[in-house]
């Protein structure tokens, strides 16, 4: 498909609440798509929607086990507490010390608009959280205790 410029911290489209899809169509596959395509070439883990500049309640995870692809996710459970360091392909010269939950489970639907529950620990829950922010306008930077400037 295609690989798109990933969006950096500054664009509004970063800090908007991304609209829910409606229905699955072409257009939402040709994103899904687009997103893997996008997220491969950056080596990240997950990306949202937003970060490709388009303001839709889609992201893909891709943990180096398993790659995921939800349309309207959601965290239906939250339990315990990690805190590790993250970075974002959107802010690319920082990283911040962030709190989230050690497990989740989120809902969403795959491309074929089956619900599916995926319980999630490690860089797996952290990977969904951060990508859900996304969607509805919050950055890693929001939530850290601290931020550090990378090494390059």
């Amino acid at each position: 498909m295609a690989v798109y410029k990933v969006v950096l911290m500054g664009d509004p489209v970063l800090r908007e609440k991304a609209k829910p899809v409606k229905a699955i169509n072409d257009s939402i596959l040709r994103l899904l798509d687009n997103l893997r395509d996008t997220l491969h070439e950056y080596e990240g883990v997950g990306l949202a929607a937003p970060q490709i500049g388009v303001s839709k309640r889609v992201i893909v995870v891709d943990n180096g086990e398993e790659y995921y692809e939800l349309i309207n996710p959601e965290i239906i459970r939250e339990e315990g507490l990690d805190t590790a360091i993250e970075g974002c392909l959107s802010i690319p010269q920082l990283t911040g010390k962030v709190k989230r939950a050690a497990r989740v489970t989120v809902k969403g639907l795959n491309r074929e608009g089956e619900e599916l529950s995926i319980e999630a620990d490690g860089l797996l829950a952290r990977a969904f959280q951060h990508e859900i922010d996304h969607l509805d306008g919050v950055l890693f930077v929001d939530r850290a205790e601290w931020v550090a400037r990378k090494e390059i």
